[in-house]
């Protein structure tokens, strides 16, 4: 497995400012990179929550040393508020979501993220629940997995590509990753030069559409703002452009109705030097919101 670098980790503590102390949320700890930065610097504080229980153990390991300091949580980040709630904490002094699918899970074997390996067809953040990838190919109608391929990942042959794995579910149902990517491959026309595999944006649609990534992301924001006291900041890091598109309109709404105040005009994204270190942040946009309350 490689080694998970979390993103613009300068960023998030230049906004978070957590040398003033105090209590943090991190909505999506992952392997605890960015808790940890925030410890190092100052927090007194961090809950975190992750879905993905594989992520939680390590990062119970990295968190280790600051002991009762921390609290981690399994459980998926819409459910945040109504965790906080239960502990009585009514306001925070700053919160993180970064939103982006981790180098672990690409890269651990058994997982179904990637094509790079030929392995049972997963794709779940939370393996306790929810169906795969595979249970999805092979119930859904042939219109839903072409409008889940363009809606998600924005291809232009979904309806092709959602064609092909419906006629061959019925010789043999789609339950690897190999097979599924040499589907695709398949269906996608070929002309010239490909930046990216054509399997790329299908794996990425198939992932959001079986996590519910994007499923109640504006009311999970508008939540959490109303847990910043004056001027706490809530940071989020996503990595594709529907993401970011309900990131920037929820939060200009936040702040057009004078319930939080949008930092970031534009999203913050990593410069060459982190770049040329970690090519995966490449697709990171940051955006920040300060509480009023």
């Amino acid at each position: 497995m490689s080694l998970h670098v979390p993103v613009l980790t300068a960023e998030v503590l230049q906004y978070l400012r957590p040398e003033r102390g105090g209590l943090y949320v991190d909505c999506t700890v992952g392997l605890g990179g960015h808790s940890r930065a925030l410890l190092e610097a100052g927090a007194s504080r961090i809950i975190g929550f992750d879905r993905d229980a594989d992520a939680l153990a390590i990062a119970r390991e990295t968190l280790a040393p600051w002991g009762d300091r921390v609290e981690l949580i399994h459980a998926d980040y819409r459910s945040v508020a109504q965790e906080l709630e239960q502990r009585g904490i009514v306001s925070i002094d700053g919160a993180l979501a970064d939103l982006g699918v981790s180098s672990m899970q690409l890269d651990l074997n058994g997982r179904g993220f990637s094509f790079q390996r030929d392995e049972p067809l997963d794709m779940r953040m939370d393996r306790s629940s929810g169906d795969t990838a595979a249970d999805l190919l092979a119930t859904a109608s042939e219109s839903d997995i072409a409008d889940a391929i363009y809606q998600y990942g924005e291809e232009r042959f979904s309806r092709r590509i959602a064609r092909s794995i419906v006629d061959a579910r019925y010789v043999e149902p789609v339950t690897t990753t190999g097979r599924l990517a040499s589907l695709v491959r398949r269906a996608v026309p070929v002309r010239g030069y490909q930046r990216i595999d054509p399997a790329t944006r299908t794996f990425q649609a198939l992932r959001i559409w079986v996590n519910r990534e994007l499923e109640g992301l504006d009311e999970f924001l508008a939540t959490l703002a109303r847990h910043l006291h004056q001027d706490a900041r809530l940071v989020l890091i996503s990595f594709h452009s529907l993401e970011d598109r309900i990131v920037k309109h929820t939060f200009r709404g936040l702040h057009q109705g004078g319930l939080g105040l949008v930092v970031t005009k534009r999203p913050v994204m990593a410069g060459d030097d982190e770049l040329h270190q970690n090519p995966r942040a490449r697709s990171a946009k940051l955006r920040v919101l300060e509480g009023v309350a």
